[in-house]
């Protein structure tokens, strides 16, 4: 039979059956929502739109300092004024924008920079530093259409929190700031801001992530949630169903420049400290330990004797610090900060930075496979390429790479300080164990298996023998960073 139309009408059938069902074929409402609309109206009041102005003669397509970028990176010393965010070498590249629009080519730029929210009846209020920095004016228009200039009380950079003042003639509105640490994956929250300039404008969403980190400074520790941020709502705040502010709206993962469903905030209960730092000097004064730590990897813990995946890995230790003072070296991994267990690498500089000046802190680690305990006496924290030839003596070794001597050529190139010892990777093979775990041309390595690596000939004594799959501990320097590096004998 060539007609059989049975097989294929029945479904149609079925299907045209259940749409006349009440409730079938379209999504049924959901049950028990919040009403919102009282809660939105007791809100919007205390959300306000910031704009700036500044002077600047350089055209916009010609870069410089009002080149468009990201707004969800830490502003680069003398940069623009807000954060200039590219994301090299991370999976955000090219993908993160700027919340602004390109204004026309003029010798006085102004700019609808962003949001920002009332923290104080007296006109504190609370935004990214990026909306304001660098700005020769700043304009607050209140939800009531009132207009003021605002003065900036202070900024930090390091975190992208800034505080403006204005001077109403009137006592105004103020958010209530709640618990970041409270707030849970899957808790409704609203976003308010001026996306796109679109004034007052409400999203919800729910919190898809807390501790998120996205490559902007050593205190990332963002909010993820999928309420719509665009741009625009930078500096906004995000609320829980309490009213309460929970975070700062600061950046977006975009490769269109607007809303994918991926937004990030600062967690409010860090905006806490800033802001009563900059309310109180203009500045924020920061605890320092001076060593600088890297993530434990699995092979790393295997090659450092760890039961599991843990702590912060010491890359290197300054001179002169209190981390030095108090006993810590290369190769330790802090496992605990004054009484504060340290599970994730980036849990420690948020809570070191925390810490008062002068206090005395107790750091557990593990050290060659034994746990210690040091004291340390924290201070306050002060602010802050390709090889071009192959050089001469060169040595092709086991590993996947070839290495060169610190000639002074390639000591000029690299920019290498006089005292930088070690030999230079020229060459790595793609697709071995050494292309694999990152080394690459330019990188210095200083140590294998703990052992220094003054010269080529220490490199070649410790590497000669190596069996296949022996596993080595390799500390490099890469653009002035120490960084280890666990990898197999190919």
């Amino acid at each position: 039979m060539k007609n059989r139309p049975l097989p294929y009408i029945l479904p149609a059938l079925v299907a045209i059956f259940f749409l006349f069902i009440p409730g079938s074929g379209r999504s049924a409402p959901p049950v028990g929502s919040p009403d919102l609309v009282p809660l939105i109206k007791s809100l919007k009041p205390v959300v306000v739109n910031i704009s700036t102005a500044q002077n600047n003669n350089k055209r916009a397509d010609e870069g410089g300092d009002d080149e468009e970028g990201d707004p969800s990176r830490p502003a680069p010393k003398g940069g623009p004024g807000m954060r200039d965010f590219s994301f090299k070498g991370t999976p955000f590249e090219e993908f993160f924008k700027r919340f602004f629009d390109r204004m026309p080519d003029q010798g006085f730029k102004s700019r609808s920079l962003g949001s920002g929210v009332i923290i104080n009846s007296s006109g504190f209020i609370l935004t990214n530093n990026h909306v304001v920095e660098n700005a020769s004016e700043i304009l607050v228009r209140l939800s009531t259409d009132e207009e003021f200039n605002a003065e900036v009380v202070g900024r930090d950079a390091k975190t992208d929190l800034a505080l403006i003042r204005i001077k109403a003639p009137h006592p105004l509105p103020e958010a209530a700031l709640g618990d970041s640490d409270k707030s849970e994956v899957g808790s409704w929250v609203l976003a308010i801001g001026n996306p796109f300039g679109l004034e007052a404008t409400v999203t919800v969403g729910i919190i898809s992530a807390k501790g998120r980190v996205i490559g902007t400074g050593p205190y990332d520790d963002f909010i993820q949630t999928d309420a719509a941020i665009n741009p625009g709502n930078s500096g906004g705040p995000l609320f829980n169903l309490d009213g309460q502010v929970i975070g700062i709206n600061t950046a977006i993962f975009s490769r269109s420049g607007g809303n994918m469903g991926i937004g990030f905030a600062i967690p409010v209960n860090l905006a806490k400290q800033i802001v009563d730092q900059l309310k109180s000097s203009g500045r924020v004064t920061r605890g320092w330990l001076g060593v600088r730590i890297q993530t434990i990897t699995q092979d790393l813990a295997d090659a450092l004797g760890l039961d599991k995946r843990h702590g912060a890995l010491v890359a290197s230790v300054d001179p002169g610090a209190p981390a030095d003072k108090a006993g810590l070296k290369t190769r330790d991994v802090i496992i605990s900060f004054d009484g504060h267990p340290i599970d994730r690498m980036h849990e420690l500089p948020a809570i070191v930075a925390a810490t008062p000046v002068g206090k005395k802190v107790d750091v557990e680690i593990i050290r060659d496979g034994s746990r210690k305990k040091l004291t340390a006496v924290i201070s306050e924290m002060k602010d802050e390429a390709v090889v071009s030839e192959t050089a001469p003596h060169t040595d092709k070794g086991p590993l996947g790479l070839t290495v060169s001597a610190i000639t002074p050529k390639i000591r000029q190139d690299l920019e290498l300080s006089d005292d930088m010892e070690g030999v230079v990777v020229t060459a790595v093979k793609p697709g071995s164990n050494a292309f694999t775990v990152g080394l690459r041309p330019g990188d210095v390595i200083n140590e294998i298996n703990r052992n220094k690596v003054r010269s080529l000939e220490d490199f070649q004594r410790l590497t000669k023998g190596l069996k296949k799959g022996e596993m080595l501990l390799v500390l490099v320097m890469r653009d002035g960073d120490p960084r280890f590096l666990a990898m197999k004998v190919d």
